[in-house]
């Protein structure tokens, strides 16, 4: 099975392009950076017992004071930034991934029911899509945050704030899925195999599920590449303003708004170093979906 893959042409695509590997090269180190922190990071900064309030704000190895246990230096709580970057990137990661799953799961339903239903159920739900794409996500995900929160017992906060960053962008996510979706299975419902399934007697959803879903991923697998960079800078933007993920949850955006109130003063390597990972790192998310969308696509072909 893996030759036949090797040799099939979307391998063969893969391989002719130098984007793509080189986006998924640097894809594949960050995440198992990110995976494997606790077995590489130098460093673990949720160990409070192992930080030192003297080990804070010294530079990278590679300048004059550098110290080479921190070889991108540390924060102001004496944290090592390459420890933090690969703690943080496995938190932005995590909040990313479960909010696309979510906004999967969302999407993808309401697309099949309102494409195979049709009628007004059809008109409800996409006027309901049409509005909520009149707004910015990260404007939905603020707002959404902000009234959960606020609804939220205090004891409760702490506790679920990553639940309720999941949610925030998952819930500003989900309309591209649902249009994609609903395109896909209003031509797919005219087919003669879902006309053959209808007289046989299977009922709606397990049409709509064994039959039409499955012919309607392709799109969605790419728009959820795509989107899976925007969700790790809205969860990075949330962070910087403060209204997202705490300090105590070193994520790439904690870390980029914590550097910001030291880089006039001249400790530029706390926020530098988390910016060019998450700039990195959805650039090559970005790239590899751009790719996998014209690799996809049989008139590009």
């Amino acid at each position: 099975m893996l030759r036949r893959f090797l040799d099939s042409d979307f391998a063969y695509a893969f391989r002719r392009s130098p984007v793509a590997v080189i986006s998924t090269l640097v894809v594949v180190v960050v995440v198992l950076a990110a995976l494997l922190a606790p077995y590489l990071a130098p460093h673990n900064p949720f160990d409070l017992a192992s930080l030192d309030l003297m080990d804070s704000l010294k530079p990278p190895v590679f300048s004059a004071d550098g110290d080479s246990a921190f070889p991108l230096g540390t924060d102001d709580q004496g944290r090592d930034v390459l420890s933090t970057i690969m703690y943080g990137t496995r938190i932005s990661l995590e909040v990313a991934v479960l909010a696309i799953g979510f906004s999967l799961v969302v999407g993808i339903s309401i697309g099949l029911l309102a494409g195979y239903a049709g009628g007004a159920v059809d008109a409800v739900l996409m006027r309901i899509v049409d509005v909520q794409l009149t707004f910015p996500a990260i404007l939905i995900a603020l707002l959404v945050d902000g009234v959960v929160r606020a609804l939220l017992p205090r004891e409760m906060q702490e506790a679920l704030e990553i639940d309720v960053i999941v949610f925030a962008i998952g819930i500003s996510r989900w309309p591209q899925f649902a249009r994609t979706v609903r395109g896909s299975t209003l031509i797919e419902r005219g087919r003669d195999y879902v006309m053959a399934a209808r007289v046989i007697g299977i009922s709606s959803a397990r049409i709509m599920i064994s039959h039409i879903l499955p012919n309607v991923l392709g799109p969605v697998l790419v728009i959820a590449t795509l989107n899976l960079g925007l969700a790790i800078l809205d969860e990075a933007t949330l962070s910087f303003l403060g209204v997202g993920l705490p300090p105590t949850e070193p994520s790439l955006g904690t870390l980029i708004r914590i550097g910001n109130n030291f880089l006039f003063s001249g400790e530029w390597w706390i926020t530098i170093f988390p910016g060019l990972t998450l700039a990195a790192m959805v650039l090559s998310i970005n790239l590899l979906g751009d790719w996998l969308r014209d690799a996809l696509n049989p008139r590009l072909r």
